[in-house]
């Protein structure tokens, strides 16, 4: 990758690190239904802007826009709500550092995917080391019997194997311009989440200047912006390059949590954060290759 594309992928880490500290603010305000279609109402609202400043063509058959709603609702509506569920009981340093192990279960969903990718040893000692990552980070609630914890880093792994199914599910509509995808699944989702919260929460309430900002950064910056720039960068630089934003997210999530909320986290969860990242990094396989090459 050029130095451009570092730089991407740096702020795409940054922003999407930043989502835990928005998640924190509203989930004080909104129900984790509400802060699901929040997120995805303004995020589909900005993808339209995009998609008619670029004049995308909008599909004509009625299945692929089913097909696409359905895919946000799984995709984007249900782990969107999962991350500020745990949040009430999770730090946002720690739930970012679950989210990690996206790329890890992305590996798991696609070896038994049908055409998938199948894992190797190394992706399968990354498995290992990224599964003890997450026993470290519970570990401070099984000796305490936190069970609200360890249910919310159980919802965690769940969103993060929602993202690896859509990845694997996503190929299907490699035809489509990916403008166009993002948009009418945000749009999809935006339905769903919706009408869920609101009979799950009632009407929402949002009335502090920073639950709005909240809103509105992850919105626009988190959703729009963000999905718009990956879309566009994803072909270039390739999946793996991609999940280097894996690395930076928890970093930024951390920082921002402990700066902003004041937010402490254990030694114990900086541990897991590594098992996690060497877990990535044997995923990756880049600096095994490196390893190997430079033996005498």
């Amino acid at each position: 990758m050029d130095k451009r594309d570092w730089l991407i992928i740096t702020l795409l880490g940054v922003i999407w690190g930043s989502s835990f500290l928005f998640n924190a603010i509203l989930i004080r305000e909104l129900g984790p239904l509400w802060v699901s279609a929040g997120r995805v109402g303004v995020g589909a609202i900005g993808s339209w802007v995009f998609l008619f400043a670029l004049k995308k063509p909008l599909p004509r058959d009625l299945k692929t826009y089913l097909h696409l709603f359905a895919l946000g609702t799984f995709t984007y509506a249900i782990p969107f709500a999962l991350f500020p569920l745990s949040q009430a009981y999770l730090a946002s340093g720690v739930a970012a550092i679950v989210n990690s192990m996206t790329p890890i279960m992305t590996v798991i969903v696609s070896h038994f995917w049908i055409g998938g990718e199948k894992a190797t040893w190394n992706k399968s000692l990354g498995i290992i080391a990224g599964f003890s990552g997450v026993l470290i980070l519970a570990a401070p609630a099984l000796s305490e019997g936190g069970t609200s914890e360890l249910w919310a880093i159980g919802a965690c792994i769940l969103a993060t194997t929602i993202y690896a199914v859509s990845l694997n599910w996503t190929r299907i509509y490699n035809h489509i311009d990916p403008t166009v995808i993002a948009t009418l699944a945000l749009t999809g989702a935006a339905v769903s989440a919706t009408i869920m919260a609101y009979f799950t929460h009632g009407t929402p309430s949002l009335v502090t200047v920073e639950g709005w900002g909240a809103l509105l950064g992850i919105g626009l910056l988190a959703t729009t912006l963000a999905f718009q720039v990956m879309y566009r960068v994803l072909p270039r630089i390739g999946a793996t390059n991609f999940t280097v934003t894996t690395f930076i997210a928890p970093i930024s999530a951390i920082f921002l949590g402990t700066i902003i909320l004041n937010e402490n986290l254990l030694p114990v969860h900086f541990l897991g954060m590594g098992a996690i990242f060497i877990g990535l990094l044997l995923i990756d396989g880049r600096v095994l290759k490196k390893l190997h090459r430079v033996k005498p």
